[in-house]
Formats: structure tokens, sequence, C-alpha cells
């Protein structure tokens, strides 16, 4: 496989030429990404001249409902999936939240819901709630040091009253890269559906989620170059037998059935920038030219290739450093270049020293108190997160190394 062309890929995203931003190392990306350039295409020609109800017989109306079609339809053959189990919602919190009424209404008081205290809120707070109609909820924990959950630890909780596992695929503070092949097999053996937050992986190249085997998975598109929307693939079983949560007269439509909300047409349609962007960086790097799941694929190693070699000296720089507590694992290929640290004050202090650097990055609790209060990080104080994804130079690693080593 040949090496991430970074210039190329760089070319793409209109924010690496633009001059205010110049100087300006960005290493925020698990908030949200960069925006490609077929996406923000897309989302102008949308407005500019299909900014119409879609759908209707009339040419433009047509060809907006083409452009939305279109992106459902192409992602959904990069996540491996078929097409109509694929949804688009306002944010993966929403779509999180609206899943889980259609699990209240499913499910009966007594049956049982596992969480862990690794993830995101989003993917655990709408689950926790349902403890208030009677769901048993289990907390599966993460090991205090490291971060890390334990799939033996999950096979110890499941039994038949178990009918939900949420998990994410990698957390947003600790980083590792949690096996979800093999956590899914496990809870499927007992009898549950499995959910996947995937928010922190996916910016880090799409996942084959008809490989994975979770029945959901989500994540948001701001985060992978694309507009402010969130994904939800929603496999057809679990699907269909769960409670209608949009309008009754749309209960047969799979990917209707968890988007009550009226869609955004524009962002929905500019989705398809995303597949023109990893047919972009297929067709460069000598990858397939055709099949979306393959192509997805090559470009998913792609990325991962050129975040894992930018990350180890990352990892290296910040793990025996006094004063810093490294979050996770030290080692690049088993986690998402998200890097979060536990210093010995204020994070978003020292945030704010590395802007000082023209480095980008973030301080706080990211959402993610559960699992700093599990490892024994004040949430108050919170932790430094440096973030980055495919399309970060070496030079704005070294920037990055440099503003460390003075901040530090």
């Amino acid at each position: 496989m040949s090496s991430l062309d970074i210039d190329f890929v760089r070319a793409q995203f209109p924010a690496f030429s633009e001059p205010s931003l110049q100087g300006q190392a960005f290493f925020e990306n698990a908030g949200g990404s960069y925006t490609c350039q077929p996406v923000i295409d897309r989302l102008t020609r949308f407005y500019t001249q299909r900014k119409v109800q879609p759908y209707a017989p009339y040419e433009v109306s047509r060809l907006a409902g083409a452009e939305m079609y279109e992106a459902r339809a192409r992602m959904a053959a990069i996540l491996g999936v078929d097409t109509d189990e694929l949804s688009f919602g306002p944010s993966t919190t929403q779509n999180t939240y609206v899943l889980a009424q259609a699990f209240r209404q499913w499910m009966k008081p007594g049956e049982a819901i596992v969480v862990t205290n690794q993830d995101h809120e989003a993917n655990s707070g709408p689950w926790r709630r349902l403890a208030d109609e009677g769901i048993e909820i289990r907390e599966w924990q993460i090991d205090p040091e490291t971060g890390s959950l334990k799939p033996e630890d999950l096979e110890n909780m499941l039994d038949e009253r178990v009918r939900l596992v949420c998990f994410p695929h990698c957390s947003n503070v600790v980083g590792e890269i949690n096996p979800v092949t093999e956590i899914t097999a496990i809870a499927h053996a007992a009898g549950a559906f499995v959910c996947v937050d995937g928010v922190s992986y996916a910016p880090h190249g799409f996942p084959n989620v008809g490989d994975l085997g979770p029945d959901i998975y989500l994540f948001s598109t701001y985060k992978t170059y694309g507009p402010h929307q969130g994904c939800m693939v929603i496999r057809r079983t679990i699907g269909e037998l769960l409670p209608n949560q949009a309008h009754y007269f749309n209960g047969d439509v799979l990917y209707k059935r968890f988007t009550p909300a009226g869609p955004d047409h524009a962002q929905i349609a500019a989705c398809a920038g995303m597949a023109d962007y990893v047919e972009l960086l297929s067709a460069h790097h000598g990858g397939p030219i055709s099949d979306a799941a393959a192509q997805g694929a090559f470009v998913h190693d792609l990325m991962r290739g050129q975040e894992v070699s930018l990350l180890q000296p990352v990892l290296d720089a910040v793990k025996d450093r006094n004063a810093v507590r490294l979050i996770g694992t030290s080692d690049a290929t088993r986690r998402a270049p998200t890097v979060a640290m536990s210093l010995n004050r204020p994070a978003e202090t020292v945030a704010a020293e590395l802007a000082q650097h023209g480095v980008m990055a973030g301080g706080g609790d990211f959402y993610a108190v559960r699992p700093l209060q599990a490892m024994g990080v004040d949430p108050a104080q919170g932790v430094l997160r440096v973030s980055f994804t495919h399309y970060t130079s070496q030079q704005e690693i070294d920037q990055l190394l440099e503003a460390l080593e003075r901040v530090l």
C-alpha cells in the first residue's frame, strides 16, 4: 500500500490555504474536523440550485431528492450496510436520545442494559435515564489505571435479562480502540443487541459496520470532514423490532423510523461529498476504482497508517514526563490520535498557553466526566487534549512537540 500523499490531502481542505489560519496548527480535531472541498461544493450547490422541498415532480425538486438519496446510498455502501439501514439526524446525541426512547417503549421493567463508564455522555446518559422506567442499568467499568474495557468483565455481567450492550468504538479521552467484533460476539451470544458509539473512531477511517457486526453504529459527520449531521446505522432486525418514533405514516420506512424531526435536506445532500473524498483518495493512491466498501477500507488503512506514524512520537514525548499523566495506552497502534493528559494545574489554562504558540487544542472534561472520575482525574481541572487526523502534517506535529516542551 502506498503512503498517504499529505500534500494532495491538504489540497482538498480550504482551511489549509485560508490566510487567517496560517501558522495555526489544529489539534482539536476530536471536537470537529475541517471540512473537505467536495462537501463544501455540494452544500453550496444545494443552497444555490436545489433549495426547494425535495421529492416533488418538478425538476429542481427531483434533483434535490436525488442528491439526498445519493448521500445515503453512497455512505451506506462505504459502511457496508443496506441503503435504508442508514439514517441521518441532527446530531449523534439526538439520535441516541431517540433510540433510547424506542428501547424504553420496547423493553419491560426488570430487563437490563449494559453501559460503560468509558463513554462520552451522549452514549451513556440517555440509556442510564431508563432506570426511571424500571430498566436495570449495569455499568461495565474501566480499569482505573489504564482506562481499558476488558471483554471478560462484560461476559460476567450478561444473562437472559440483558437486551442491549452500549459501548464506544474508542473513548474521546482514553483513545484506546475497543475490539468491536469480539465484544459484539460476546453480547450476541448472550442474546443482547449492541449499540456502538463511533464518534471518536470514524474520523480516522470509516468502518465497515457490516463486517464489524454491531446492530447500531453512530457517528457525527462534522467530525468526518462533513456538515453537522449525525449518521446512525440501524440494522434491519433491530430497526423493525423497535417501535416507530416518527410520524405514523413513515413507520414502514426504516431510515425514517428514528428521525422524528424534519431532516436538514442540504446537509444530508452534502454528506455525499464525504464519499467523493473517499473516492478521490482511493483513486489518487492507486486504490480500488469501484466498490465503495473496498474504497472505504483502502482509505481507512491509508489514514490509520499516517496517523500511527505521527502519533507515536507524541505519545513518547509525554508518557514519561514529570507532572503529566497520559490517559490510555502509549502504543499508537492501539489507539486513535486523541491524546488526553492529566496535569498538575487546570488544563484549560495550559491550552490557552499552547494557543500562544499557534497550537489550537482544548482543555476540560469533554463530556467524559465519568471516565475521568473513574481514573481519579478531577473533571473540574480536566485534561489537556491534543487530537489530530490524517491531514495533519509532520511540520504541525513538530510545532506541537515544541509547544508542549515549552508549556509542560
